[in-house]
């Protein structure tokens, strides 16, 4: 990370380096029930001492639209919500990278989009670098511009969507699946339609479906 091989790193040296440069967002949200929201979103920056930066901290708010939440206890929040303060108070930090632990665990569909739209707008406006833990191959194969796939330890994949969704049958062989597009794209081309097989989100189906369709 950064050039650094974290693995010879100290304990000391490692915990700092962490805060300097990476958030964590976990399953559980981490939010301190007594704590309204914006209380819980500046607080990992008042526990490591800092000065909380209003301006960016409100935009970080405005952005993942908490605005009007900002006097609510976690308890009175909707599980998309809490997420969104988790995430929140991370982002506060200013971490250079973002991990992401299967940020929409538990969540309807619309909750969903809504989490990881927001997730890729702020990839977008800040620059920041984003790693999305997640079993679910339909919203990796919708955000995502690289895939690690790992088993037992070890790397099996590491290649853009298309390349790695080609895999769908050794995917299978480790306990994952392709998106559906995918398996749809495979029947359609056993079918003699001409498709392009590689296509891994609705929108790409769509239009190689009407371009095989006109010929």
């Amino acid at each position: 990370i950064r050039g650094r091989e974290i693995a010879k790193m100290n304990d000391e040296q490692l915990t700092i380096f962490r805060r300097r440069n990476i958030g964590f967002v976990f399953q559980n949200y981490n939010l301190v029930p007594i704590l309204n929201v914006y209380q819980n979103i500046v607080l990992p920056i008042e526990l490591d001492g800092n000065k909380i930066d209003r301006d960016y901290t409100d935009r970080i708010i405005r952005m993942l639209h908490l605005e009007e939440k900002l006097e609510n206890l976690p308890n009175n929040l909707s599980g998309g919500q809490k997420r969104r303060v988790a995430i929140a108070g991370v982002l506060a930090m200013k971490p250079d990278i973002l991990i992401l632990d299967e940020p929409t665990a538990g969540l309807d569909p619309k909750g969903r989009d809504e989490i990881l739209d927001q997730i890729a707008k702020l990839k977008e406006e800040t620059g920041i670098t984003v790693i999305l833990v997640s079993h679910s191959m339909e919203d990796v194969a919708k955000y995502v511009e690289r895939i690690i796939v790992m088993s037992r330890g070890s790397v099996l994949y590491d290649d853009t969507p298309r390349e790695v969704f080609g895999h769908y049958k050794e995917l299978e062989q480790v306990g994952l699946a392709a998106p559906q597009v995918t398996y749809i794209m495979q029947a359609l081309a056993k079918k003699g339609m001409p498709v392009d097989t590689s296509a891994t989100t609705i929108k790409e189906a769509e239009q190689e479906i009407l371009r095989a369709l006109a010929l």
